[in-house]
């Protein structure tokens, strides 16, 4: 990392932590502000200096007009030409100014006479805002604007703009931001510096007090490009310092969860011999590498926390049944959470065909459960007769109560919240143990995100598919070929092969989404006689998906027109053929995981992206990587690239993960030197490290703790 001004000698490597001062110690902040200011998290002045520029304006020059160009941001100065109002499908007035280099046409949509009157023939004012083509000249759209009675100096740093709130203007937090400054210059100390001398030295780290001035109040030479990329030394600094305190939260609450007792799993093994000797298939390379990592840390006295990853197909389940079989053979049971019904369900049936002829009691626990049915359930759970209990989010409701919990397996983690994991661990903690839990996602994580977000994790993953699947071939091809499509449907299902037909709305209603999925299954009914069709949305009751599920998986059906609550979970090797409608309307990770509802078998499958343009650029982009690449791993690096970390992890992982200043995409490079300063702190027992987390998350820091 590129270091910049110089560093005091014996000014760090020591924490002096000043006491908090009220933000109410500013001047012009009185109680109504302060309530106003506590909503963007600010309460102490220490905190108004790490409330951080989100970009800046340069106004450090004024700029001829004559050099305007489109798209610009930048100070002019004119004298007035010409005020007037013009009519038209709305009142605007006109102000045309000019300096001898050229001409310049304020434009207001809102306006008073007052305004108009002061905007004087022959006023010279001074203007910053956005330069626009107009019709005769350029414009700028409501700039701020001022009157030059006398010689106006221009700003003597670059401004910035910060994250603002409801009755808290620019202006009223730069004011707040330059009397912090002024406050720190007095004493540097008041903002303690919590990185050792050490750590600062080995990153090449400037000092806290300088990186905040610089950030906060730029000197014109510094380069605004460098700044808006958030690359400037001085911003990494801060980035280094937030994604390090992040980093340590997540390292604490492991080892909060390590210095806990857990069940020690580790019986002879009977029942995984008996398991995958009656399996029709071997386990992959990957797949046995996994499992023993997973049996060596059952075997221990601390909880397992371990996420597995692979990717669509890579055989996850088996694996998680191999960790399920060491609880169950410990004396202990095993809970299996899965975000959807769908999806539950068909581990449901997975581990009853799999468990049941081993002598396993295996439950299924549904939300919708009500009555006599879940009262039964219930009472096999708290009695232990069901050894193994697979449910939604309702497995951590209240009234559920375990026998005597091992292990807890969590599906498609990105889709629960951080809060709904350690629940479900909390609620199978006894006698003071606390049982092991796995982490599953068919979703693969980039590296980045994984050393950021599943810090408090150890990484499995299944980098290898079983023998015999074949790539998915993936075209991309316009609506306008949708009879090609059906032909190709018709052609599959005479080969005897199984078809899905996914259909998609940009609307989340399940209400819209279940009738364009009806409305498809009626028209390819009407124009495809000769096949059976069926139908599988979100509105259907559990029972008739089912149904549908299994008549598909039978072979009672050749085409299943759905939804995208196919998208996990569903496994029908004679399916060959994908059909996604609107595809351009889904992310990647998204398609991604549909496609991997074929090519489950030997046989050649292929996808079909059908799209209706024109398509954005973004679209373009994700479909164009969909059919250049079937590596999951490649799939979630792009994806990382245009969605951004907290679309990719999802809402419910992010709550730890509102970085100030940090960038998760643009400061990767950091984070290998992220970890090292975390083992060095950690290592040293540090007093700094509480500070810091609590400096940078507040009271987020605690998100971990149930």
């Amino acid at each position: 990392m590129e270091a910049f001004g110089h560093r005091s000698q014996g000014a760090t490597g020591r924490v002096r932590s000043a006491d908090a001062v009220a933000v109410t110690a500013l001047k012009g902040v009185g109680p109504r502000i302060a309530e106003r200011l506590a909503r963007l998290g600010i309460r102490t002045i220490q905190d108004v200096l790490f409330h951080l520029p989100l970009r800046y304006e340069d106004r450090t020059r004024v700029v001829p007009i004559g050099s305007l160009r489109p798209g610009m941001q930048a100070v002019v100065q004119g004298q007035v030409a010409l005020t007037e109002v013009a009519f038209g499908r709305r009142r605007t007035l006109l102000c045309r100014i000019s300096d001898g280099t050229g001409a310049l046409t304020l434009r207001f949509f809102h306006f008073s006479n007052a305004q108009r009157e002061a905007l004087l023939r022959g006023a010279v004012l001074r203007c910053y805002g956005e330069v626009r083509s107009g019709r005769s000249t350029l414009e700028m759209v409501h700039p701020e604007y001022a009157r030059v009675e006398v010689d106006l100096p221009v700003e003597a740093h670059l401004t910035p703009v910060y994250p603002t709130t409801e009755g808290v203007h620019q202006l009223k937090l730069r004011d707040l931001s330059g009397q912090a400054l002024e406050w720190l210059g007095r004493d540097p100390a008041r903002v303690a510096e919590l990185l050792p001398e050490s750590i600062l030295a080995r990153f090449a780290l400037p000092e806290l007090s300088e990186a905040l001035r610089l950030v906060h109040r730029p000197s014109p030479d510094v380069s605004l490009a460098r700044l808006e990329a958030g690359t400037h030394p001085a911003q990494q600094r801060l980035a280094f310092e937030e994604l390090l305190a992040h980093h340590l939260s997540l390292r604490q609450l492991r080892q909060r969860m390590q210095r806990r007792d857990a069940p020690v799993l580790a019986p002879d093994g009977v029942l995984r011999r008996r398991f995958l000797k009656a399996l029709p298939f071997p386990l992959t390379a990957a797949q046995r590498r996994v499992g023993d990592e997973l049996a060596a840390d059952l075997a221990r006295a601390h909880p397992m926390l371990r996420l597995v990853q692979g990717d669509v197909g890579s055989g996850k389940t088996v694996v998680a049944a191999l960790g399920a079989l060491t609880a169950v053979e410990a004396g202990f049971q095993c809970a299996l959470m899965a975000p959807t019904e769908l999806l539950a369900e068909q581990h449901f049936r997975n581990f009853q065909v799999w468990l049941e002829p081993l002598e396993i009691g295996v439950e299924w626990l549904s939300g919708r459960a009500k009555g006599k049915g879940r009262a039964h359930v219930l009472e096999r759970i708290r009695s232990g007769e069901a050894a193994v209990v697979i449910g939604t989010h309702a497995l951590f409701q209240e009234g559920v109560d375990f026998h005597r919990m091992g292990l807890v397996i969590v599906d498609e983690q990105h889709r629960f919240g951080v809060h709904q994991r350690l629940s479900l661990r909390e609620k199978g903690a006894q006698d003071g143990r606390s049982p092991h839990q796995l982490i599953m996602t068919a979703t693969p994580i980039p590296r980045t995100l994984a050393m950021a977000a599943y810090a408090d994790l150890d990484t499995s993953t299944i980098d290898e598919l079983p023998p015999g699947r074949s790539p998915v071939r993936t075209v991309v091809i316009p609506a306008s070929r949708r009879d090609e499509v059906v032909q190709r449907v018709t052609e599959a299902c005479r080969q005897g092969r199984q078809a899905y037909w996914v259909c998609t709305l940009i609307e989340e209603s399940e209400l819209l989404q279940a009738q364009a999925a009806s409305d498809t299954a009626e028209q390819l009914a009407a124009a495809l006689p000769e096949l059976r069709i069926g139908l599988v949305h979100g509105r259907l009751k559990s029972a008739e998906k089912e149904a549908t599920m299994g008549r598909f998986k039978a072979g009672e059906l050749d085409l299943l027109v759905a939804t995208t609550v196919i998208e996990v979970g569903v496994d029908v090797p004679n399916a060959t053929l994908m059909i996604i409608e609107n595809a351009e309307r889904l992310g990647l990770a998204q398609l991604h995981q549909l496609r991997g509802r074929v090519g489950r078998g030997a046989a050649a499958s292929s996808c079909v992206l059908m799209y209706q343009g024109p398509l954005s650029r973004a679209a373009r982009t994700r479909l164009s990587a969909l059919r250049e690449t079937t590596d999951g791993f490649e799939i979630a690096s792009r994806d990382l690239e245009l969605r951004g970390p907290g679309e990719v992890l999802g809402t419910r992982q992010t709550g730890m993960l509102q970085l100030r200043i940090a960038d998760l995409l643009r400061d990767r490079a950091l984070l290998d030197d992220v970890h090292q300063a975390a083992d060095l702190l950690l290592a040293a027992d540090s007093v700094s490290i509480g500070p810091l987390i609590a400096r940078w998350m507040g009271q987020s820091a605690d998100y971990g703790v149930v």
